[in-house]
């Protein structure tokens, strides 16, 4: 959050995670799916410590204040286990083999539970549950301690907290009831001066206070409540919060920000912030409320995803979805920048044009939009002069022409970008269109359709005709490689086809049907290998230097081959999520009943909220909410693109946007290390001169933070020593390291110097090398130009203040620039700006 980033931890689940608890001191994560099973992670090193599995389903979770013990709740059961010993949380300096330890299961309620609360000391904790009661239980056997059950709702509760002084406990229910219940006696006022010395066996909770929430017809959907601030933040179906104080029950605050139910609500430790979560749109929100701003507002795509496109600088990413979003992320923090909504249906295609400040996008409502993404505006509209479903597109790289197809025409849509008008339609497919895709020179579009050809058009040539590639199959996808040579065309027959532009000729084929073909439907009979439905690519994108090409379809795999050897060099598994179908190659025989699979069984009987229970989706339709799983969605890569450095690319999947990124960091070689290399041998090199020493060392222990010391410490005079003696196999990560500092380092000048003698001293080798060094030349071209764009801004900025300077007329009538020389006279020189 201060940072601005975010990042994935390196594991994942079997099922959809349900539930996420950090200790206090923010050293181990637990993350618990819906079958039970547990990940132990050290949070800060992103390291997974232990798997477990409780046996069933848990509906909630919390770590003790101390952090030594966690309370999970698994039905009506609630289970308390030992944390791992650490440091900070262990009384001795022991440690366990065994990471977790049950302490003991605490039985008592009739329904399952819905939360979980310690008090301050860990204690006790407290437990509410959909029985509409709560319960109060003792961590260990206390003198004079009953557990107390606490009735009194009428609806489910869903959260129970104490105090700060543990004399008060707050609940609160789904019909919007508050209650405050107090420690005192049934027969004694607490106003009795004498109160404090009735026995304790006649004192017990009782309900001190009523309070209600007067929402019409909202119901109460999550709550949470901070006992040293005593702030009660409550959210509504509605999509409306609330903050209040207790124990006096005042509104300070109350604010709107979603349409739909707010299912999650935290507050952090120094209470300004206030994270609030509604799953039905993926929407997250973190509200500081003292001065009533946002601080985090992110919302994903609620539907699949269609597309996804990079700017040709690497720096953004732009997804499209069937929710009719266009949404601009960051590629480096992985949050939305922006959000567009003008599409009304379902969008299919995107294409930046060739500087990056023009999106283009298609949609089935029957329009191209063009974004202007400076001003982030929708600033032209393309339409047919018939109805027509656009369901791919393809863009000029100078962004003058935009084309488009559809599955309704056989016929391609070309307009002007300057104008709008529509410029001509080509004619000469025998079916639908399915892909489109300009050549990077500009000159050439290549078009593929399901009557089994491929075309290719050059639209800015006298003559529009078209040379037509015969193919087996209905064609899927077209790409284009980089130097517009060669383009490669995917089939429903599984295979990947190269032809040659200029030729006309079919280069090499790669049959992909064995490659891609993985996963079975939960309702299908025939084993994966078997399947037709998978057995295609249906997107494809070759690498920035052509060598590869990266291909998905209808399953679990992402497959990379080299284009000239046509060998496959990896499989990339999309997910291992047991909830979506296509994951398992092998189906257990036991989750097959007379009814049909136990996964497409209706298990929404049981939901105890009315809005729960009402199905209202249409009859037959396979798509439903993401969030709620009504419907078991399957695996696929709708979309891939590679990034203009080379270095990494995202895949459109069902389980969102993926970004799969090279670790160009340098390995750990335990051959180069010796008792001798050492960070205090690093630091008495850089004391003694010896950067040359320093750096080799620092590279050897590959310690960022040593590495950046060494950086900054080597004199101007001395970089070309150093980087002209530094071994070969270091120059990747010395590339490495400078692109680092020019990312976070403002010493232009410095930083500047280390790339120019870089390229001049170790030039040729680069040039004789580019294959491998390929991702660190495109990261430094694209930093360089935008340090080029940047200080041509500023140049430019300051011209103008000093024209405008220059022509300024002081009161004494004599020009700016003749004041300032006065000032400079009677000034010392250090005070003259």
């Amino acid at each position: 959050m201060v940072s601005n980033k975010s990042y994935t931890l390196p594991f994942s689940h079997r099922c959809n995670i349900n539930r996420v608890a950090l200790s206090p001191l923010g050293k181990i994560l637990i993350s618990i799916d819906e079958d039970g099973r547990a990940i132990l992670t050290n949070f800060p090193r992103r390291i997974t410590l232990h798997h477990f599995s409780f046996g069933g389903p848990t509906s909630a979770l919390a770590f003790s204040p101390t952090g030594q013990y966690i309370a999970v709740s698994i039905g009506r059961l609630v289970e308390v286990w030992h944390t791992p010993k650490s440091p900070e949380s262990a009384t001795d300096k022991g440690l366990e083999f065994a990471p977790f330890v049950r302490h003991r299961t605490y039985a008592g309620h009739h329904g399952e539970i819905s939360h979980i609360t310690w008090s301050s000391d860990s204690r006790f904790f407290l437990t509410a549950g959909k029985d509409q009661i709560v319960r109060i239980w003792s961590l260990v056997p206390e003198r004079d301690f009953i557990p107390t059950t606490l009735t009194g709702h009428r609806d489910s509760v869903l959260g129970a907290w104490f105090s700060d002084d543990q004399e008060k406990i707050f609940t609160i229910s789904q019909d919007g009831a508050l209650f405050e219940w107090s420690f005192m006696s049934n027969a004694v006022d607490n106003s009795d001066p004498e109160h404090d010395l009735v026995d304790r066996e006649q004192l017990q909770w009782r309900i001190g206070q009523r309070h209600f929430f007067m929402q019409n017809n909202a119901r109460t959907t999550s709550a949470t409540f901070h006992s040293g601030s005593r702030l009660l933040v409550v959210g509504f179906s509605n999509g409306l919060f609330r903050l209040y104080e207790l124990p006096d029950f005042n509104l300070i605050h109350e604010l709107s920000v979603s349409q739909n139910a707010i299912d999650s609500i935290t507050i952090n430790s120094s209470v300004e912030w206030l994270a609030l979560g509604a799953s039905k749109l993926g929407q997250v929100l973190v509200w500081e409320w003292q001065s009533e701003s946002y601080i985090l507002k992110q919302q994903g795509h609620f539907d699949n995803v269609t597309d996804v496109v990079y700017s040709p600088d690497g720096t953004r990413l732009v997804t499209t979805a069937d929710d009719g979003k266009v949404k601009v992320w960051d590629s480096q923090s992985g949050f939305c920048i922006m959000t567009f909504t003008e599409h009304s249906s379902c969008v299919t295609a995107c294409q930046f044009a060739k500087r990056g400040q023009v999106l283009f996008t298609s949609s089935l409502d029957g329009s191209v939009r063009a974004w202007d993404l400076v001003r982030y505006r929708n600033f032209r509209t393309f339409s047919s002069t018939t109805r027509l479903s656009f369901s791919c597109l393809a863009v000029d790289p100078s962004g003058e022409v935009v084309c488009a197809g559809s599955e309704d025409s056989f016929d391609i849509q070309i307009w002007s970008v300057q104008t709008g008008q529509l410029l001509d339609q080509l004619s000469g497919h025998e079916g639908p269109i399915s892909s489109l895709a300009f050549a990077p020179s500009g000159d050439t579009i290549a078009s593929g359709s399901w009557d089994h050809t491929v075309r290719l058009w050059s639209i800015f040539g006298r003559s529009q005709t078209s040379e037509p590639l015969q193919l087996q199959a209905d064609v899927l996808h077209v790409s284009f490689r980089a130097d517009s040579r060669q383009v490669a065309v995917s089939t429903l027959d599984g295979q990947l086809t190269f032809w040659a532009v200029s030729e006309g000729t079919q280069i090499a084929s790669l049959d992909g049907r064995h490659d891609v073909s993985g996963g079975r439907k939960i309702s299908d009979r025939r084993i994966a290998a078997n399947v037709a439905g998978t057995k295609s690519f249906t997107c494809l994108a070759y690498s920035p230097d052509g060598s590869c090409v990266i291909a998905g379809g209808n399953s679990k795999y992402i497959c990379l081959y080299d284009v000239r050897s046509g060998v496959l060099l990896k499989n990339f598994v999309v997910s291992v999520n047991l909830s979506l179908d296509g994951t398992q190659e092998f189906l257990n025989s036991r989750n097959l009943t007379e009814a049909g699979p136990r996964g497409l069984l209706d298990n929404e009987g049981g939901a105890s909220d009315l809005e729960e229970r009402i199905d209202r989706t249409l009859p037959g339709a396979s798509r439903g909410d993401a969030s709620r799983r009504r419907t078991r969605p399957e695996v696929r890569v709708q979309a891939l693109c590679f990034s203009p450095i080379g270095g990494a690319f995202c895949a459109a999947s069902t389980e969102g946007l993926l970004v799969f990124a090279l670790d160009s960091a340098l390995q750990f070689d335990p051959f180069d290390l010796d008792l001798d290399v050492t960070p205090a041998a690093v630091n008495g090199a850089i004391a003694r001169g010896d950067c040359l020493r320093a750096m080799i060392l620092a590279f050897r222990l590959n310690e960022r933070s040593l590495m950046r010391r060494v950086y900054v410490a080597t004199p101007l005079t001395d970089v070309a020593l150093v980087v002209s003696s530094l071994p070969t196999v270091y120059l990747s990560a010395l590339m490495g390291l400078i692109i680092h500092m020019i990312n976070d380092s403002a010493n232009l000048e410095l930083n500047l110097r280390w790339v120019e003698t870089v390229l001049r001293l170790h030039g040729p080798y680069l040039k004789e090398s580019s294959q491998d060094y390929s991702s660190e030349l495109r990261s430094l071209q694209q930093l360089l130009d935008r340090i080029q764009k940047h200080l041509t801004w500023v140049a430019e900025e300051n011209s103008h203040v000093l024209e405008y300077l220059s022509s300024r007329t002081g009161s004494a009538g004599k020009p700016w620039s003749d004041r300032r020389n006065m000032m400079e006279q009677h000034l010392p020189s250090s005070t003259v700006m």
